[in-house]
């Protein structure tokens, strides 16, 4: 027989540790897939402007797939949705490894992608509740900055050893997250029975984002979530080709450790969020906000890689601060009104369109010559000021 909730007494249960070791190994995956696949473009001589371009593939996938799969998560065991979509993941590396379209291998990953992440947020909710899922998710997302951390770091440092074994390693990474995902417990459906037809599926997601959006509380999480992530991904790749301009390095590996330093970051931030700041207390992870932007101005600046290093490390405290309370904050309010799958997805198509966004104009200022420094004192000041205009609104809500 199901259970509807695990273990809402503790963190550490078996199926937490089941669901961060999955997440892990699956969020390894991803960031090792990136690098090795940016030295795949490199190797085959693609433009610079192509490199956002291979994201934008990804979360194409997300936006697409956004009215679906938030059902998915709900309708089945999230343990086992986790699980196809590692085989998708799976599947994409190797078509890559191969040597198919590394543009078409990584779609098949941003599918994959897509269906992975409202179950692995949704069963946070299932498997503990109430402030214990703040801490919940500053686990989780601590389990998955050490994947982006060391993840990132092994697809640069392999891409520039053989790119071919980069590749390999992370089909056998994703080959383990999806026996990772075995192990955990296989609880009820939280919505079964729901239609499987094209117009009503759509009708019930757009509902579900229209409820949500009509919400004070998780409309604020929905804005900040999706600013915050259409930044760190723009970041990234702002990285890859500010050191060269900015450096003289052209290696694969040098942008992986500053990405790390941000990831060591977020660690730090995630767990302050935790220990001091409630579902209460949210908006106390705004000022966290303002300072990204403020680093990433800063940082755009820089010359010489320590100072580069130390601002990446307070751009990663702030962002892991500002955005775990966030994501706990639309997990709980989502989970009464239309169900923690269909948050995350709502939550998804929201940060991916952003991502969409913010990626085409990097791409396009790439393409049209405009300095990588300008570029990043640029993005920093316009994030700086969005977040301050969402904090303000967000006072004048309350």
């Amino acid at each position: 027989m199901h259970d509807r909730v695990v273990n809402n007494t503790s963190i550490w249960s078996r199926g937490m540790m089941a669901v961060t070791g999955a997440q892990f190994l699956s969020a390894f995956g991803d960031n090792a897939l990136l690098f090795a696949t940016l030295a795949v473009l490199k190797q085959q001589f693609y433009p610079d402007w192509s490199q956002p371009v291979l994201q934008m593939v990804f979360v194409g996938a997300y936006i697409l797939f956004a009215p679906f799969v938030g059902q998915v998560a709900d309708s089945f065991a999230k343990g086992r949705v986790m699980m196809f979509a590692n085989g998708l993941k799976l599947l994409g590396a190797a078509a890559i490894c191969v040597g198919l379209n590394p543009f078409v291998g990584y779609l098949l990953v941003g599918i994959g992608a897509a269906a992975y992440s409202p179950a692995k947020y949704g069963i946070l909710g299932e498997l503990t509740t109430g402030e214990r899922l703040v801490k919940a998710n500053g686990l989780m997302e601590s389990s998955t900055i050490a994947a982006i951390l060391l993840g990132s770091m092994a697809g640069g440092i392999l891409a520039d050893w053989n790119i071919v074994a980069a590749l390999g390693v992370c089909v056998l990474v994703y080959a383990g997250a999806v026996l990772a995902n075995l192990y955990i417990p296989k609880l009820a459906p939280a919505r079964p029975g729901q239609s499987w037809r094209f117009a009503p599926m759509t009708r019930s997601f757009f509902s579900a984002t229209r409820v949500l959006w009509q919400s004070g509380d998780t409309r604020f999480s929905l804005v900040g979530t999706s600013l915050f992530w259409g930044a760190g991904v723009t970041l990234r790749f702002l990285l890859v080709l500010w050191v060269p301009v900015a450096l003289g390095i052209t290696d694969n590996a040098t942008p992986t450790y500053l990405n790390a330093m941000v990831a060591v970051g977020i660690v730090v931030g995630a767990g302050a969020a935790a220990k001091l700041v409630t579902l209460k207390t949210v908006a106390r992870c705004m000022p966290a906000g303002i300072f990204i932007g403020v680093g990433v101005l800063f940082f755009a600046l820089q010359n010489a890689l320590l100072p580069a290093y130390l601002l990446l490390l307070l751009i990663g405290i702030m962002g892991g601060f500002f955005v775990v309370p966030l994501n706990a904050l639309l997990q709980e309010r989502g989970k009464h009104s239309v169900g923690a799958g269909n948050a995350i997805a709502v939550q998804n198509l929201g940060e991916n369109t952003a991502m969409l966004l913010m990626l085409g104009l990097f791409s396009l200022a790439v393409k049209t010559g405009a300095s990588i420094v300008g570029i990043g004192i640029g993005f920093g000041a316009v994030f700086a000021l969005a977040i301050s205009g969402l904090w303000v609104w967000q006072r004048r809500q309350r």
